[in-house]
């Protein structure tokens, strides 16, 4: 019998592989891997870019710093709030379709921010951006589990976290680039041609995938938004004493709204919050062990800045090269990890991997007074290291322990793990520097301890896996 013909991606109709196949043949899983790619490394980018390049924003629209901030708050309380509800849609309508429906979203509102003429317009253009980052950062691990064979899987997961190490390290000097020689708007419209190109590809290469129709929880929707933004809003004046009541009275509400919103949930076959998925051991402890760990780099990625700049005296663009390390050791391990992870006990590579990052941290909270470059740079790279043996075995154990209907929920879980890490560890650098008398120099150690104990917890967790290769 002869061989099918093999799917045509770039002339004529293409030609979907069948949705139980498990992944693409090279070429194809080449090309799709390509196009989430490109769309990864926008959504990563424009968090870090849009940071950099705030007092030019509030300059230009002639607005405060604290009012231009809430720029990338809006932001992220549009990813986070939008997860969850997008991964289930994935799930219904498909993983392709919402990826390229985010994809489109991410690139048009670009455009909109680019030519938005006042603060209430950029944010509102950076509320629809997210939205749009949303879909695409919901389901882009459901689909790396329909791309790679199972085999393969590991090293597809660390090629994910590969771009999105890349995205990281190269954001803050790829937003200086563009501002040294052009507008801040340029920095939004440089994401059409990318968006386009990851278009164009990803809705010929991207596979169809098994759809499990169930009516979408629109209550549930709206209670995981209004959780999810008192929440970040709480946390994020924290450490200001004169929104610190405000700031305890929201993050109070959004304990009582997800109270509500977890109990609805309990009573759904199939919640938009996976907590089904939440009584899988292993699924659990990987929850536990990616918020520890992002918490911890988070606390060391706020905390180092200060420290570099106040306490020994760098400049701007010096403290940003000095950073350098963590996130390029991060592009170097997570690969690695991640074919590691194909062979070996994932939980235990985890384990490792935090082991190492609270080692590197420790590392760094021993630093002497006056330290020289190389004891900063290796004591960085350690801990980069650790995280990245850690990440991408610890993302391929939350995919693959959830069953494969459930791939959406399990991505879309997984994202949600990585922005509470966050936002919580930037909760805790604030609420360290705000209550700590001499302020941030003075509470630069405690702070680092702090994350170590963390990495050490998430460690823990690690090594309590039991997963089959």
């Amino acid at each position: 019998m002869p061989a099918p013909p093999r799917p045509r991606f770039w002339w004529g109709k293409t030609l979907m592989r069948p949705v139980g196949s498990d992944g693409l043949p090279p070429r194809e899983r080449l090309l799709a891997f390509s196009a989430m790619a490109l769309a990864m490394t926008m959504a990563v980018l424009d968090g870090a870019i849009v940071n950099v390049a705030l007092p030019v924003i509030a300059r230009d629209l002639g607005v405060a710093a604290p009012e231009a901030i809430f720029l990338v708050n809006a932001y992220q309380i549009a990813v986070t709030a939008a997860l969850l509800p997008l991964a289930t849609l994935g799930e219904s309508l498909g993983y392709r379709r919402i990826y390229l429906i985010g994809l489109a979203t991410f690139t048009a509102a670009s455009l909109a921010c680019a030519v938005a003429p006042d603060l209430t317009s950029l944010t509102a253009a950076r509320v629809v951006q997210g939205l749009g980052a949303a879909g695409i950062m919901s389901v882009n691990t459901a689909l790396v589990r329909f791309i790679y064979p199972h085999r393969l899987l590991g090293r597809g997961v660390g090629n994910v976290a590969l771009v999105v190490a890349v995205a990281s390290a190269a954001g803050p000097t790829i937003a200086a680039a563009v501002l040294s020689v052009a507008d801040w708007p340029w920095l939004f419209l440089i994401n059409l041609p990318v968006g386009l190109l990851a278009l164009a590809l990803g809705s010929r290469t991207l596979p169809d995938t098994q759809r499990s129709p169930h009516i979408f929880d629109l209550k549930g929707a709206a209670l995981n938004a209004l959780t999810v933004g008192l929440l970040i809003v709480g946390l994020d004046g924290l450490g200001d004493p004169n929104r610190r009541s405000l700031a305890l009275a929201s993050v109070a509400a959004s304990l009582i709204v997800g109270a509500v919103f977890v109990r609805s949930q309990l009573q759904l076959t199939r919640p938009l919050l996976p907590l089904d998925l939440l009584r899988i051991p292993a699924f659990a402890l990987s929850m536990v062990a990616s918020i520890c760990a992002f918490a911890a780099q988070m606390v060391a990625y706020v905390a180092l800045p200060f420290y570099f700049h106040d306490g020994l005296g760098l400049s701007v663009a010096q403290t940003g090269f000095l950073l350098t390390p963590w996130p390029c050791a991060i592009a170097i391990a997570a690969p690695l990890s991640g074919r590691l992870a194909d062979r070996y006990p994932p939980g235990l590579l985890g384990a490792l991997g935090l082991v190492l990052l609270a080692f590197g941290i420790t590392s760094l909270a021993l630093l002497p007074s006056q330290p020289a470059t190389l004891d900063i740079v290796w004591r960085l790279t350690l801990a980069g290291i650790g995280f990245g043996l850690f990440q991408s075995p610890n993302n391929k154990i939350i995919i693959t322990s959830a069953p494969r209907e459930r791939s959406g929920g399990a991505s879309g879980m997984q994202s949600s793990a990585r922005l509470v890490g966050q936002s919580l560890g930037a909760a805790l650098v604030a609420v360290a520097f705000g209550l700590t008398a001499g302020g941030p120099s003075a509470a630069f150690t405690p702070t680092l301890w702090c994350a170590v104990a963390l990495a050490l917890i998430g460690a823990v967790a690690s090594g309590l896996r039991r997963t089959k290769s």
